[in-house]
């Protein structure tokens, strides 16, 4: 089959990609390698997918004239990952809405032009924080996004949504659930909280964040989901699902359990609240059972016992 990938060099993207080429499928992946965070990054990753054959172009998605430079042969499924993501004070709202809002209308425009007839599905990817500061309910619980990016990415679901509404595209959507793992971008929490302790530097922790839950899912369990909804994609047609882990854990319980992991302490700088920081999240993935056959494995102690090996042989490689 043939996969269209954006954002195929990001962290979600880059280990998707990389699956589905190792299955024998073919993958178009495309990414704008912008400088958010540290384009060596993806430019590493990409190169791992470049030893695989990806078919892979520089595009950027909010540019209408470069998307005339993709292919028009048949594309099986589009897998839209690549967005402005975090909760960076420093990006604008107009970054936001043109890279998940506009960027993903875009994309629409060019699959209904000219993958409409063949394309199997559209898979959106959504996040946890369309639900707002608590995210605990199922798929039916109301959106109340209260940051810039939550509110451009449940703009971005909608605005997907209504071109299966209106008979133009078969379309789903993910929402997904603090994902961790290697290739994760070096600003998240745990590539930091491992940076720390292994490199004995500070991890700068959000004033009140120390009780925050999370439903942390290991990317592999993301991949394997997708694969799953692959799989079973015409129970997809339409539909939101939650994709997640069902167990949550504590900020706190996160830095002990790094600190166990590699038998060093961790320093602490204290830094002012973040606006728009959910406060809870708890992946409900009944209906990921039911339609896909979704069920995460990984450990939260084993997922990120493999991201510290990975950090450690990504230091040794530099």
């Amino acid at each position: 089959m043939h996969f269209f990938i954006t954002g195929a060099a990001g962290f979600i993207g880059s280990n998707l990609s990389l699956a589905l080429l190792q299955l024998g499928h073919q993958v178009t992946g495309i990414d704008n390698l912008n400088d958010f965070y540290d384009v060596n990054l993806k430019k590493k990753n990409l190169a791992d997918l470049q030893k695989k054959y990806i078919d892979f172009y520089k595009v950027d998605l909010c540019e209408k004239s470069e998307l005339e430079q993709l292919p028009v042969h048949n594309i099986d499924f589009v897998i839209h990952l690549a967005a402005q993501p975090g909760l960076d004070p420093h990006t604008s709202f107009n970054s936001y809405l043109q890279n998940n809002t506009i960027a993903t209308h875009n994309l629409l425009e060019y699959c209904k032009n000219f993958h409409a007839k063949h394309l199997k599905l559209f898979i959106n990817i959504s996040t946890s924080s369309v639900y707002g500061l608590t995210a605990q309910g199922d798929e039916q619980q109301v959106p109340q996004p209260v940051s810039y990016y939550g509110v451009t990415k449940l703009a971005a679901e909608q605005l997907a949504l209504s071109y299966f509404r209106n008979e133009m595209l078969p379309v789903c959507s993910l929402r997904l659930f603090s994902v961790y793992g290697p290739r994760e971008r070096n600003d998240k929490m745990f590539p930091k909280l491992i940076a720390a302790a292994l490199l004995q530097t500070s991890f700068h922790l959000y004033s009140g964040s120390l009780e925050h839950i999370r439903s942390f899912t290991y990317v592999e369990d993301i991949v394997e989901g997708i694969k799953k909804l692959i799989e079973n994609y015409e129970n997809c047609y339409g539909e939101i699902i939650n994709l997640g882990s069902n167990e949550t854990y504590t900020v706190k319980e996160c830095i002990h359990l790094v600190e166990n992991l590699t038998h060093s302490s961790i320093h602490l700088k204290q830094l002012p609240a973040r606006n728009g920081d959910q406060k809870s999240t708890k992946a409900q993935i009944e209906k990921a059972g039911r339609l896909i056959g979704f069920k995460p494995t990984t450990t939260l102690q084993s997922g990120v016992k493999q991201q510290i090996q990975f950090f450690k042989e990504t230091l040794i490689c530099e």
